[in-house]
């Protein structure tokens, strides 16, 4: 039979495995966040800049369909 304290201690260990895997994980997840903000971050400006371009090229873009667009052999 086994001792309750080593019952105990193992129990503590695998807490704390798990908890080091966790931690682990949160740290690589919150890189991704600082990823993915910075290209967020740059996306919005890049749309700002186009929208700044198209107000100063003449108000917007024009409408075209797509089926104007399509090549001769259609």
């Amino acid at each position: 039979m086994e001792h309750p304290d080593d019952d105990t201690a193992r129990r503590l260990t695998a807490l704390e495995i798990k908890a080091a895997f966790t931690e682990d994980l949160v740290d690589n997840l919150n890189e991704v966040i600082v990823r993915q903000q910075q290209q967020i971050d740059l996306l919005v400006r890049e749309v700002t800049d186009l929208r700044r371009q198209g107000s100063e090229d003449g108000g917007g873009a024009t409408f075209r369909s797509l089926r104007d667009e399509l090549p001769p052999h259609y």
